[in-house]
């Protein structure tokens, strides 16, 4: 027993002795771990960095939030909302957020969702009758869905909305005239069109506008009290950013730019990036959503509407840039990868003299917004990417030198190939009229009416609120002058001739995704007006025919031509005092005036074959 007992007890103190130095092991490994392992990772030196990129960048001003958790972490206005006065930008400066805002339009349908009020997944029609598409299938089975995750089949055609005046109902009629390019469901294409179509069901749904309905159920519940839809609006406010817009060139400074003049009240195109808002407001906005629909334990949107927004519904396709990026798809108002392994959602916000970006980690637990009032600027994802850096406890990747060294490389390139003169243009050649026969208006069902005014040796073309000059290319193409911030520079616009050689369409590369859009001539006013066109009547010698012919007026202003026992044929007024006979392919009739002032014959054109009707 004693034996036995001697050798249990060195068994035992041997074991106790090993796990001993075990433990002591452990432990110094573990003091020597506690530097990385228990300091908690933070913000540190950013305000230098960013301080930093506003120069390197020069953009005026930039506002940031940085929410982690439930909280928000970092609330602060770097630079200037004013670069003239050198007023600062504060957490409460308002900035257009631009793209931003399909979020709130999809929030705002998934609260009515949760309501019972919209399913996703049914078809457009349900919901709004009149809805109708350039193909008959895509009018018939496009859901919700489709419009806000940008796989209707439609490429952008942005300058339906771009400075108009028309109104969401008349733009949203115009949905089938403008042509598809894929099949449903078949490839992500970015489309503000359909996001407005969405935005205005929306609030229809609510028996009121987008914007009201907006404000009711997004901004006053979350207190985001200084966010509008208007820059007039803004501009009425205590604090907020002009905007600013940088050269072409590689040194180039920044200069201030007008507000969008072309829409500076609400817009028809708001559901899809009206809104306007300072950091103060938007932290809120994000905690909300990275709370999964709930902000300070007050639940807004159900989880699984939240969750849905957040998850992948339609794949991008393309390789990342980037190591540290993954591939990307599109939830429903959010743009969903991967960087550096963890889960990120976001979305970017570009309006004329404003770039946003408005991100988050949500397995993570962080998120940033980042407005500035600069032009088409990358420095907001730069932001956005050392935030994420900082709290994750990563190494800082230098993204605001990648981004500046790409942004330099693509203004070199442009300069260069300028510089040598890599353009298409045929010399030595000349318009096959004169300028005067270009004049006029010219129709599409979709893009509404584009104007060719004379100006002196030249002309401007006008298409909604928009005037350029352009000038003689080659042939019967001309296009606008190279100048350095105008967004059309160097844009066509090719002319062509009937068989009867008159200018009778125009063509402008509005939409690249589609063959070119095709404007046809419209009627000089004067053939519409009463007043004119009543000296055309009357009866008409009918060669080779005892039985004269009449032009009479019907009351809608509308000549036709007649002789008895047929059929009236109607006239459609072209240009000068020429008409086409309506369901006769070639066939015209021109009438002439005499040196009295008054109609003495017309000619009626056949295919080519002329005859003249003297006027009784």
């Amino acid at each position: 027993m004693r034996h036995r007992s001697r050798s249990l007890l060195i068994v035992m103190t041997f074991f106790l002795s090993f796990v001993a130095t075990v433990l002591s092991t452990a432990q110094k490994k573990s003091e020597r771990a506690v530097p990385s392992a228990v300091v908690k990772p933070s913000l540190g030196d950013f305000d230098d960095f960013v301080n930093q990129a506003l120069k390197d960048w020069k953009v005026p001003g930039v506002a940031v939030a940085v929410v982690q958790g439930d909280k928000v972490i970092h609330l602060k206005g770097y630079g200037y909302s004013d670069l003239e006065k050198r007023l600062p930008v504060t957490p409460e400066t308002l900035f257009g957020i631009g793209s931003i805002t399909k979020s709130f339009t999809v929030s705002m349908l998934g609260m009515e969702m949760d309501q019972g009020k919209v399913d996703f997944d049914k078809p457009v029609r349900d919901y709004l009758p009149t809805f109708k598409m350039y193909d008959p299938v895509l009018t018939e089975q496009m859901t919700i869905r489709d419009l806000v995750t940008h796989r209707s089949g439609l490429p952008r055609h942005d300058m339906v909305w771009y400075s108009s005046d028309a109104s969401r109902e008349e733009i949203i009629r115009r949905l089938q005239y403008l042509e598809p390019n894929k099949p449903l469901r078949s490839t992500f294409q970015y489309n503000n069109l359909m996001f407005m179509t969405a935005g205005y069901i929306a609030g229809l749904l609510n028996g009121k506008s987008w914007e009201d309905t907006i404000r009711e159920r997004i901004f006053v519940p979350l207190g985001m009290k200084g966010t509008n839809f208007s820059l007039k609006e803004s501009q009425g406010s205590s604090s907020f950013a002009l905007p600013y817009r940088k050269g072409t060139d590689v040194k180039a400074d920044v200069e201030r730019m007008p507000f969008d003049e072309q829409c500076p009240d609400r817009c028809a195109i708001g559901p899809a990036g009206e809104i306007n808002s300072n950091v103060a407001d938007m932290s809120r906005y994000l905690l909300f959503h990275l709370n999964k629909g709930t902000l300070q334990g007050k639940a807004m949107l159900s989880e699984n509407s939240a969750i849905q927004m957040q998850t992948p519904q339609m794949v991008l396709h393309g390789a990342p840039d980037f190591k540290e990026e993954s591939e990307t798809s599109y939830g429903m108002g959010f743009f969903i990868s991967q960087y550096r392994g963890h889960k990120r959602v976001e979305h970017g916000g570009n309006l004329d003299g404003f770039s946003a970006e408005f991100a988050f980690l949500p397995n993570d637990g962080i998120g940033v917004v980042v407005l500035t009032n600069l032009d088409g600027t990358a420095l907001p994802s730069a932001i956005a990417y050392n935030v994420f850096d900082r709290l994750l406890g990563l190494d800082q990747v230098p993204w605001s030198q990648r981004y500046l060294q790409l942004e330099s490389s693509r203004r070199e390139s442009e300069q260069e190939a300028k510089s040598k003169g890599y353009a298409s243009h045929k010399t030595d050649t000349h318009p096959s009229h004169e300028l005067k026969d270009y004049v006029g208006e010219y129709g599409h069902p979709g893009y509404g009416v584009v104007s060719v005014v004379a100006d002196g040796s030249s002309f401007k073309l006008q298409i909604n609120k928009i005037t350029e000059s352009v000038a003689h290319l080659h042939y019967d193409v001309f296009q606008v002058p190279d100048a350095p911030f105008d967004p059309f520079a160097k844009l066509k616009v090719s002319f062509f001739s009937d068989a009867n050689g008159d200018i009778s369409t125009l063509s402008l590369p509005l939409e690249t995704s589609v063959k070119d859009i095709v404007f046809t001539r419209l009627p000089d006013k004067q053939l519409t007006e009463r007043s004119f066109i009543e000296a055309f009547t009357g009866q008409y010698d009918n060669p080779g025919s005892p039985t004269p012919l009449t032009v009479s007026l019907r009351g809608d202003n509308t000549l036709v031509l007649s002789s008895p026992g047929s059929p009236d044929l109607e006239l459609i007024p072209r240009h000068g005092t020429v008409f086409e006979v309506k369901d006769q392919s070639g066939v015209s009739i021109e009438f002439k005036w005499d040196a009295t002032g008054k109609i003495a014959e017309a000619a009626l054109v056949d295919n080519g074959t002329a005859i003249v009707l003297k006027k009784k």
